[in-house]
């Protein structure tokens, strides 16, 4: 029986392969909203950071998402995102 192929993605703050399934995905739609995509559906580019606020605080140092879609990202989104993964970690 052949192994499924399970696909990996770079870790925007700590440069890691991981699973995909173990990323928080940032995705940014047409409009250039960016937002978490929590389930890893929405539409848009996609960019991955660990669910560990360590990685997001590194990712944000080295300015890695404005990199990653090419735009500007003002401190309210990194604020909203900065919630959003303290919430999911429960701290």
């Amino acid at each position: 029986m052949k192994q499924k192929k399970i696909p990996l993605r770079m870790c925007l703050g700590c440069q890691e392969m991981k699973p995909k399934k173990e990323l928080i995905r940032i995705v940014k739609n047409k409009e250039n909203d960016i937002s978490l995509d929590t389930v890893g559906k929405k539409p848009g580019r996609g960019a991955y950071i660990c669910n560990s606020l360590p990685c997001f605080e590194k990712a944000r140092k080295a300015k890695k998402l404005e990199r990653a879609f090419e735009a500007a990202i003002s401190e309210e989104v990194y604020n909203q995102l900065k919630e959003q993964l303290e919430g999911k970690n429960g701290s």
